[in-house]
């Protein structure tokens, strides 16, 4: 499922899954399958690492430029790794896929181009004006990937290479090399503590509001869990559980995808306005933000705008894009299961869900299958590089163990992100917004600013000294 498709599957679809679930186990989703391609590259990383090489000869990245000449040459010169960056990431995306039974001759196809582009809109944010002109990366693939779907009509087999959700969850994972697990032990209570008051206060005004307006109970659940936790996933979870009309799922993932993208300039621009620091500002995003994908994007920006702000905004760059994960990935994502088995509950127990013959189960079970399984991924990263970490003090580590084994990773995940941005701009479709209806535009705004009110209180008022302390 793609984060801004919106397209679920049909029943055969769902057999299929079923099919792979029983043969493949622990290999039979996106969701596994971006644990082991992550922890892949770092469990490389590290071997390297640890017999004096690096992986920095992969990870490659355009340098910064003045002249176009300059950015070709630097091309050019780096064509061989830009090659084999292209050929790994393909190996590992094609594989999972094509286990997952998609058509890997497609998906190659269409990631070729993908990666072509991704590589053209990498040099274009190295350009040393980029940053007075906001070209960022993340915003500069989004930009363009919606010019583009909007304008042209895109083959059909292209589609195969818009993965969306398996590129960031793969990110999200690499991201998990650059957060210590102290951090995470550190800052996890309050991540969860602000998430759980974030996703009550936002479940239950979407929620009353599309009920005041007369729409069905299952379909204002849907779209209460949509706008509280995870977006697109969130929300396809929610309508399993509660047995919710497919039009009223997609209906509820076309108002996550819109919001989700309009965040991602709104947050950043009103972040730099008040001149909130990095980490502060992440936290935010990560509280208000829709889609793990957009949340990334807007909150990589941020940190983006910080490195070439001269020192303007306070805080490491860095530290926008933990925090966001922080709050969104460890915080709020771990409702998403725990939002789809009250609701199955609830459904099962009191809405009376029967149909066809058939009644929804309530199962604790419920919790773990619709569990983000990336989140397990981040953990084992922060794990594995907390530990390696300890073998080093904190110069050696600044001197010698983030140029040669976080700085490659952290490359491998920017370009993941950008695969990411531009996928959801060449499949998001804004005529396709047309005959939604104002109800449940109005219930689920109503969602977004209760969201962004209380997100920003405690962000930058309740937890600040928190979310201040990844900036240093």
């Amino acid at each position: 499922m793609s984060e801004a498709t919106g397209v679920l599957p049909g029943q055969a679809g769902a057999k299929a899954a079923a099919a792979r679930s029983t043969r493949w186990g622990a290999f039979a989703n996106e969701d596994w399958w971006s644990v082991w391609i992550g922890l892949l590259v770092i469990v490389v990383a590290w071997a390297l690492f640890a017999n004096g090489s690096s992986l920095k000869w992969l990870a490659v990245a355009p340098a910064k430029w003045k002249t176009l000449a300059e950015a070709w040459q630097g091309i050019v010169s780096h064509g061989p790794n830009y090659l084999a960056l292209f050929a790994a990431f393909a190996l590992l995306f094609g594989t999972g896929l094509a286990v997952l039974g998609h058509s890997l001759a497609r998906f190659l196809s269409a990631f070729a181009i993908l990666f072509v582009v991704s590589l053209l809109i990498f040099t274009a944010s190295a350009w040393v004006e980029a940053s007075r002109y906001n070209l960022e990366a993340p915003l500069l693939a989004l930009g363009l990937g919606l010019v583009v779907s909007n304008t042209v009509k895109l083959p059909d087999w292209f589609q195969s290479g818009l993965r969306v959700e398996f590129y960031i969850k793969v990110g999200i994972v690499l991201l998990g090399a650059t957060l210590p697990l102290t951090l995470l032990v550190w800052a996890g209570p309050v991540a969860v503590g602000q998430a759980t008051i974030v996703s009550l206060a936002t479940f239950f005004t979407i929620f009353l509001v599309a009920k005041a307006l007369g729409l069905d109970r299952r379909f204002a659940a849907v779209l209460g869990v949509g706008g509280a936790v995870c977006g697109v996933s969130a929300a396809i979870a929610s309508g399993g559980a509660v047995r919710a009309r497919r039009e009223d799922t997609s209906v509820a993932i076309t108002l996550v995808v819109v919001w989700a993208i309009v965040m991602i300039f709104v947050l950043p621009f009103a972040s730099k306005a008040l001149g909130l620091s990095t980490a502060v500002a992440g936290a935010w995003i990560g509280t208000s933000e829709f889609a793990d994908a957009a949340g990334v994007a807007a909150a990589q920006a941020y940190g983006d705008a910080a490195r070439n702000a001269g020192g303007a905004i306070a805080g490491a760059p860095d530290a926008a894009v933990q925090a966001f994960t922080l709050m969104k990935v460890v915080g709020r994502d771990i409702w998403i299961g725990i939002w789809a088995f009250a609701l199955a509950w609830i459904a099962t127990t009191r809405w009376n869900t029967s149909e066809g013959g058939v009644q929804a189960k309530a199962d604790v079970r419920e919790i773990w299958a619709r569990f983000p399984k990336f989140v397990f991924g981040f953990v084992l990263a922060s794990a594995l590089v907390t530990w390696i970490a300890s073998h080093y003090s904190l110069a050696d580590y600044r001197k010698i163990v983030t140029p040669d084994l976080v700085a490659p990773i952290s490359t491998l995940r920017t370009w993941a992100f950008t695969f990411c941005f531009l996928s959801i701009g060449l499949t998001t479709r804004l005529r396709s917004l047309a005959g939604t209806g104002w109800r449940p535009w109005l219930a689920f705004t109503a969602g977004v600013v209760v969201n962004i009110i209380i997100g920003y209180v405690l962000s930058v008022h309740v937890f600040a000294d928190y979310w201040n302390g990844l900036g240093g």
